[in-house]
């Protein structure tokens, strides 16, 4: 079934920190659509949504809505209870990815590498005192390491650690993002993200590397043109090409999600760890797959429209009737 000339409405914004990225990702994504001879409206997640879903009658929604509500399953519940056919992961799937924790507990348990690691609730450390409960996190860490929220996106609230004195104010910069710090062990290796296609056949595109100018991929590099030398693809030899896309079909599989999704991971000697799955990646003119979707020799609506075809010939995979 063709998405060509179907209505697809891309939904962006949302309240959380990464609004804007939100708003950028979905403007370019109306662009690919209708390059690719789809009618696309962009719409904002707010109050305004179900009546304006409702009016609209799309063929399909793609939500590009990062952060809280738009990867951790909310939106994803709502979409379904709509019965509008969706692109992205199920509830289910999107709680468990956006959960850093229990994702890299599922992912270890199904035997994909990931960095030791532990989770900090911010009552544990109100009440069992902070320093001690800190001392003996690193001691089982050790330094470097890297702190970050327990879920969220784009680097917010993470922090990388070298000397003990700037644990503490590096766990109460994630709990600014969730109440919930995660303590992890430092990989030194190639940082590398991987896109993956999953429209009913799952398609591996090819490794990003990535090398920031200076520091490290943080929040601001991320968004900012020129802080960051991308490689697509990745430089990497046959044998670590084959050992980073087995990973990353191996965490996507692990994780149970479809359609598009980006893994990020680090590549050392022992091979390659996994950070953290992304169900709804970034799609800014500095972001991760279009550069993948590049490497590949393919275009960003071309991959939406195939992902919107499988989703249509599907069923649209609903729990209910268009309301």
């Amino acid at each position: 079934m063709s998405a060509a000339g179907r209505h697809i409405v891309v939904l962006a914004g949302g309240l959380s920190a990464e609004r804007d990225v939100s708003l950028r990702s979905g403007r370019r994504l109306v662009t690919a659509l209708r390059e690719g001879g789809a009618e696309a409206t962009l719409a904002d997640v707010d109050s305004a949504l179900l009546p304006r879903l409702r009016e609209l009658a799309p063929d399909c929604v793609i939500p590009v809505v990062h952060g809280p509500l738009g990867e951790d399953g909310a939106l994803a519940t709502l979409l379904e209870l709509t019965g509008f056919a969706y692109l992205g992961a199920r509830p289910d799937a999107a709680r468990l990815a956006f959960d850093k924790p229990l994702a890299a507990a599922r992912m270890a348990a199904a035997g994909v590498r990931v960095p030791r690691h532990l989770t900090l609730p911010q009552a544990l450390l109100r009440d069992c005192g902070a320093q001690a409960v800190l001392d003996r996190a690193l001691s089982t860490i050790g330094l470097p390491c890297v702190v970050k929220p327990a879920w969220g996106g784009s680097a917010l609230g993470v922090s990388i650690v070298v000397d003990r004195e700037e644990l503490p104010a590096a766990v109460v910069g994630a709990y600014t993002y969730a109440p919930t710090a995660m303590i992890e062990q430092y990989v030194d290796g190639v940082e590398v993200a991987v896109t993956i296609v999953d429209d009913g056949s799952v398609t591996v595109l090819p490794p990003v590397e990535i090398v920031p100018v200076t520091g490290w991929y943080d929040a601001n590099a991320r968004y900012t043109a020129g802080a960051v030398e991308f490689f697509a693809p990745a430089r990497l030899t046959d044998a670590q090409v084959a050992a980073v896309v087995d990973c990353a079909r191996a965490a996507h599989t692990a994780l149970g999600l479809r359609d598009l999704t980006r893994i990020d991971m680090i590549l050392s000697d022992e091979g390659p760890h996994v950070l953290e799955a992304t169900v709804a990646p970034g799609l800014t003119e500095t972001s991760l797959t279009p550069l993948a979707i590049g490497a590949a020799g393919r275009q960003l609506g071309e991959i939406a429209l195939s992902l919107v075809a499988s989703a249509l010939a599907s069923g649209g995979r609903l729990l209910s009737r268009p309301y």
